[in-house]
């Protein structure tokens, strides 16, 4: 008998932000934040993307280039927004004049350009300036490539590992742990509710943890086949062909989210580890604030209904018997 799928695309994606979760469906966003009287406030936002309406979105390869930069304008933003949220406590009033002033696009713009240089910088030319430290005793041009990557590797999952001992930063990935949750409730089969988020995997394919791993791996593939003689070139053609790495990874990652087979589970499965680091498990406060993101972009009932073939009666989200029944049925799809 054939493998059921146990869960679906749902094409929702997010990210965390200080003191909340940030949704995205289409180009309807939500950012969803515990105010400091205890309150969740959520603003419902459009974001087109820079290339609104281009074929060039669809174009497969190419598309990656534009969305990853879309994900760093509005990561920048909606961490603009969230610190609104947490510092002043009336973000609606702060980002309307901020708005009047012109300020918060340059100031996105600004640190979105700075977080790219500094990654650049970090990620792409240090690992090649440390390796090239082993050319006395590396001669082969192949194992320095190879060698090159895995220290851009290992300096990733330091990074990652350093941050994580921050204060700030743990709660931050707590509130990562329950955007995953939510989404992988979602397309698991689940109704949305706290029991439900609570109980499922903090770690999930389309990951943005796992999309920077894909860059790091496939950037080795690619460096690999370099060859030339000036430090300046290769140092050059390694900046030149990160939109190139972004756009293959991009497509690696989009097939990690629709499919299950073996292959996908292998390469998926270094991505899926270290998000063990980026993510922590939240409790059900976060949880809330995770699944109030989701209903203002995403109508999960009706997802439920179309893909899983049920519908979920307002009365089954306190009924706690219920749920258990509805949790084995989805189980026993593979689960």
């Amino acid at each position: 008998m054939a493998r059921k799928k146990s869960s679906r695309y749902s094409g929702i994606g997010g990210q965390a932000v200080l003191e909340g979760i940030m949704m995205k469906n289409g180009e309807k966003y939500a950012v969803a934040v515990r105010k400091p009287d205890g309150d969740i406030s959520v603003e419902l936002e459009n974001y087109p993307g820079i290339l609104h309406g281009s074929r060039l979105k669809e174009i497969p390869f190419i598309r990656g280039i534009f969305h990853f930069a879309d994900s760093l304008i509005l990561g920048m933003r909606v961490l603009n927004d969230s610190a609104s949220f947490y510092e002043e406590g009336d973000p609606a009033a702060a980002n309307k004049e901020e708005k009047k002033k012109g300020g918060e696009t340059f100031l996105t713009a600004l640190v979105t350009v700075i977080s790219i240089v500094m990654a650049v910088g970090i990620f792409v030319v240090l690992p090649y300036f440390l390796a090239s430290l082993l050319r006395t005793y590396v001669r082969n041009d192949s194992l320095m490539a190879i060698i090159e990557g895995v220290i851009r590797i290992l300096i990733f999952i330091l990074y990652v590992w350093v941050i994580s001992a921050m204060k700030d930063i743990r709660r931050l990935y707590c509130y990562h742990g329950a955007e995953h949750k939510c989404i992988n409730c979602i397309e698991k089969g689940r109704p949305l509710t706290v029991h439900n988020v609570m109980r499922s995997s903090r770690l999930h394919r389309r990951c943005g943890t796992s999309f920077i791993f894909f860059v790091l791996f496939v950037s080795i593939v690619l460096f690999f086949f370099i060859r030339m003689d000036s430090v300046v070139q290769k140092v050059a053609l390694r900046i030149l062909l990160m939109p190139v790495v972004a756009g293959i990874s991009y497509e690696i990652i989009r097939l990690a989210g629709r499919s299950d087979n073996f292959l996908v589970r292998v390469i998926s499965a270094p991505g899926m580890w270290i998000q063990r680091m980026t993510t922590k498990e939240p409790d059900e406060s976060m949880a809330e604030v995770a699944i109030a993101a989701v209903e203002a972009v995403f109508d999960w009932k009706q997802y439920l209904y179309d893909n899983f073939g049920y519908e979920v009666d307002e009365s089954w989200m306190d009924d706690a018997s219920t749920q258990a029944q509805v949790t084995r049925e989805s189980l026993a799809e593979g689960d």
